[in-house]
């Protein structure tokens, strides 16, 4: 087992805590500007709702957004959990130094 550094993991997180927050905010700007798009292109066709809805979700416009919505919650999800991993290291490391100072304590 490789030894643990707290140090390098709060480091890493105190490095990515900024693009975790980029990649959050442009998932909920996308999110929200995906609802004006549709508002946009639903105003560019005629007909019913329905028939609204179908254009404005088919546009290749608003599929674009949505693959970018997507790429945008990728990036946000895994900063999450790279974040969620350092400090579930620096977790470990401090059971470990709790376990070795019990172990010098106790003369182990």
């Amino acid at each position: 087992m490789e030894e643990i550094d707290p140090n390098k993991a709060i480091e890493y997180i105190q490095r990515e805590s900024k693009n975790y927050a980029d990649a959050l905010a442009q998932a909920n700007y996308l999110e929200r500007y995906l609802k004006t798009k549709k508002a946009e292109l639903m105003g560019e066709e005629s007909g019913s709702i329905g028939a609204k809805d179908a254009y404005a979700y088919s546009h290749k416009d608003y599929i674009a957004l949505l693959d970018a919505l997507k790429t945008a919650e990728n990036t946000k999800e895994h900063l999450k959990y790279m974040l969620d991993a350092a400090k579930l290291r620096i977790e470990v490391w401090k059971v470990l130094e709790y376990n070795r100072r019990v172990e010098i304590k106790n003369g182990m």
